[in-house]
């Protein structure tokens, strides 16, 4: 077979910005690493520029040279593009537009998904993406590269875009329909109404009636059908052809082989002057009709970012030079003071100054509940107040806000391309080109030795091997069961920041939760105080607390806010050093004053063995038992209690269900853990980790159970959840938690966990489903129209049913895939 050819020279040359370079040996040493990648011809490495000029010959790959600089220990300069690209309509399509995008200049990496109409590009800083524009215009497509600060107003313009599709596929297919109705009519009628072909021969006449059907079709072909031939025959005459390549060379043959047997019968084998108009305008009107549905279904899959970008304001009302304004969102800057009334949307992230108010955040948390808000309360873009007014400080605005973030997470997993779409990328880039050999082999075989008249038969049988094959439904197998499903997930406050997090929690054989704020709620609460003989109880807590008020840890807060709830006011603490995972120590008022773990005390060569009784029974009551030392004594052992999440026992009873191991990483000790272990049903407990040996506890589960998926919402969670085979950040968490995660669960809601799997689990199956009936239709039906079932059964597959069969095929893709969105979460 061709291929399409090469859009850059022989020799290309791309410059690629190196940072981290600080004299000549690391030139040297760059330029050696990119001369060392096969198909490089010339590495030119400056460093007062930082940059790197290379020379591609045959066979180099920009994305190896970028590799080698990184594995040097330098950082190549690339950033991501987003590109919409118009006039895909097949898995061959996707195919040809990924080949054509990396060849372009400056490309590294391309992925193109045919649901969305979006290629994902990763240049080198400084690449021109005009000219990779141009190399896909130039492929017989259009591509238009998408602003990232403009995200409503582009969905506004595809929005606008589907309809004017959906629109003129409509047209298309009454005007092919309405023209086609007569062919289809009177042909069924000669075959299945007795008298009907003598009727039609003694008043209209058998030849002025192929006449006529000659003008219908070629109306049908040209104007409604013109926009198969308008990509078919550039993608044939370019050696790529594509799904409208197959529908030219059937309904073209079909008609071209009937024009001939209309105008000049006489050049065709005695017997064989058949026509075939109507089987080519049924073909054309059939496919468009499948066009129309599957851009309609399309239009559904890509629903959920449609809604979230639904939430986003148009315009803010903000005081400027003494002065209210309004202006559009994209204006608002940091820093501004934006008034928001009743009834309106806040439009950007920020802390109320003055006023108060309650706000509905249930796109947020999911609570149906609006929350109060005051000064020094912050408030999310895309909420909704209700009746009360206030101002607030600008802190993030434009694509810095929470529901641009969680737009942009979307999109990013629903542009995703799984494991799973390699194998099927790779059939589909040899799909069309063997169907097109099989209809010419089909073709051979009932001319050569098929039965007379042969030629009738080799042409209607190639033609409905061209017809039925459907690579259509092969590549929007598993890209439309990804939007769908990922956009079901924003719904249920589940953002796949990784799309491949898709398919890995579906793996997943064990899943691991962080304890504090995450089982529990983290906010735990001081329950008990036991002093040693000889120390008050209330002047101790007074101590430690003044220790503790220089610690942030929820349980330092805790003992905190115990010893203020009793009246103690903690004194000044000097000298604070903290230990993580062990404990803390200050001087305070002239004393040292230390409280923490059993370990740190034991780290401080103080026994506790005066406390041991009282610490069984505080760790059996799932309380964490700290132990405070006053100038080197034991003085007493105070207890903290983390509640437990509501849902959280019912989590892990779905999770049990669903055939996974639970366990519980945590640095709390181990009669504690074990106590909240039994009380939840879980599996295994890893006690008294230290935030560095999280990753090691991940690490030796990887081991014994396969692949794992930690929960976590801290700073101390961000390297085990980075370490985990899937990631989940609770949304409640801190950012850098949330960076490290391949989930993010919006609401803090464990529920999210077992609906995130269940999910998983179901898009996946989808997309097992699609493909089975993608490629089972091909396998099966290609086959039976080349005429397998004829030896046996004398049966044979017409052209108008096989476009049916086409159509249908995509349609039912597409139809499986939005089934998803009946998809419930776990409710626990």
């Amino acid at each position: 077979m061709s291929h399409v050819a090469p859009l850059a020279p022989a020799s290309r040359g791309v410059d690629i910005p190196v940072a981290g370079m600080t004299c000549a040996s690391c030139v040297r040493r760059v330029e050696k690493a990119i001369s060392a990648v096969p198909g490089v011809t010339v590495a030119s490495v400056n460093l007062a520029a930082e940059r790197a000029h290379v020379e591609l010959g045959e066979g180099g790959r920009l994305p190896e040279v970028v590799e080698a600089i990184r594995k040097a220990g330098y950082d190549p300069g690339t950033h991501a593009v987003e590109l919409a690209i118009q006039g895909m309509t097949c898995a061959g399509c996707v195919a040809r537009v990924e080949k054509v995008l990396r060849a372009a200049p400056g490309v590294v990496e391309a992925t193109v998904n045919l649901a969305t109409e979006r290629a994902s590009v990763a240049l080198v800083d400084g690449a021109d993406i005009a000219a990779v524009a141009r190399a896909i215009t130039k492929a017989g497509y259009e591509a238009k590269p998408l602003g990232q600060d403009d995200a409503a107003g582009q969905a506004d313009r595809e929005q606008a875009a589907r309809a004017a599709e959906i629109g003129a596929l409509g047209r298309a297919v009454t005007l092919a329909a309405a023209a086609t109705a007569p062919l289809f009519a009177v042909e069924m009628a000669r075959h299945f109404i007795p008298g009907a072909h003598h009727w039609l021969a003694g008043t209209v006449g058998e030849q002025p009636w192929r006449w006529a059907s000659l003008v219908l079709a070629a109306f049908v072909l040209a104007v409604p059908g013109g926009r198969f031939f308008a990509k078919g025959v550039p993608n044939l005459l370019r050696g790529a052809p594509d799904m409208n390549s197959l529908v030219v060379l059937g309904a073209g043959a079909a008609f071209l082989y009937s024009t001939v047997a209309t105008v000049t019968p006489h050049l065709l084998p005695a017997g064989t002057d058949n026509v075939y108009f109507e089987a080519a305008s049924v073909i054309v009107t059939l496919i468009l009709v499948g066009r129309l549905f599957e851009a309609r279904a399309k239009g559904r899959t890509s629903e959920a970012i449609k809604r979230l970008l639904t939430l986003q304001a148009k315009t803010a009302r903000v005081e400027r030079g003494g002065q209210t304004v309004e202006l559009p969102i994209a204006e608002v800057v940091v820093g501004d003071v934006v008034l928001v009334r009743p009834g309106e949307r806040v439009p950007v992230d920020g802390t109320v100054l003055d006023g108060s108010s309650f706000v509905d955040e249930s796109m947020i948390t999911g609570e149906p509940l609006p929350v109060e808000k005051g000064p020094g309360a912050a408030v999310v873009g895309g909420t909704v107040n209700k009746a009360g007014s206030f101002r607030f400080r600008a802190e993030k605005v434009g694509a810095a806000t929470l529901l641009a973030q969680i737009v942009r997470m979307v999109e990013t997993a629903q542009g995703a391309k799984l494991p799973i779409q390699a194998a099927v990328d790779q059939v589909t880039a040899w799909f069309v080109p063997v169907v097109m050999a099989a209809a010419l082999l089909t073709f051979a075989a009932w001319y050569f030795v098929g039965p007379s008249p042969a030629l009738s038969y080799a042409l209607v049988n190639g033609v409905a091997v061209l017809i039925i094959a459907c690579p259509c439904a092969m590549g929007l197998a598993t890209p439309t069961s990804i939007m769908v499903g990922t956009g079901k997930a924003a719904e249920l406050g589940i953002l796949f920041r990784q799309g491949d997090a898709l398919q890995g929690l579906r793996d997943v054989a064990a899943v691991a939760f962080d304890k504090t704020g995450t089982l529990t709620q983290g906010q735990p609460a001081l329950t008990d105080l036991a002093v040693v003989d000889g120390f008050d109880e209330a002047e101790v807590l007074r101590l430690v607390a003044a220790v503790e008020d220089r610690s942030e840890h929820p349980i330092a807060q805790a003992v905190v806010a115990g010893a203020r709830a009793r009246g103690l006011a903690p004194a000044a603490a000097e000298g604070f050093q903290a230990v993580p995972g062990f404990g803390a120590q200050a001087r305070v008022e002239g004393r040292t004053v230390a409280v923490g773990a059993d370990r740190y005390m034991t780290r401080l060569g103080i026994g506790v063995a005066p406390l041991a009784e009282a610490a069984a029974r505080l760790g059996g009551e799932g309380k964490s038992p700290l132990y405070a030392a006053i100038d080197g004594t034991l003085a007493a052992i105070l207890a903290v209690a983390d509640p437990v999440k509501p849902e959280a026992g019912g989590v892990v009873r779905a999770l049990h269900a669903a055939g996974l191991k639970v366990i519980m990483v945590t640095g709390d000790n181990r009669r504690t853990a074990e106590a909240v272990a039994k009380a939840l049903g879980i599996d295994e407990v890893a006690a008294e980790v230290l935030p560095e040996g999280k990753v090691a506890a991940v690490k030796a589960l990887q081991q014994r159970h396969g692949r794992v998926a930690f929960a976590g919402d801290g700073v101390n969670d961000a390297p085990a959840l980075a370490t985990a085979d899937v990631g989940l950040a609770m949304g409640a968490g801190t950012d850098i938690a949330i960076e490290a995660a391949d989930v993010v669960l919006v609401r803090g809601d464990l529920r999210g966990v077992a609906t995130a799997i269940a999910l998983s689990r179901a898009v996946l199956g989808n997309i097992r489903q699609n493909l089975v009936w993608a490629f089972g239709y091909n396998v099966v039906l290609i086959p039976v129209a080349a005429g397998a079932l004829y030896p046996f059964w004398g049966v044979l597959l017409s052209p108008m049913v096989a476009a049916g069969a086409m159509a249908l095929s995509s349609v039912s893709v597409l139809t499986n895939a939005l089934r998803l969105r009946r998809f419930r979460g776990v409710s626990a």
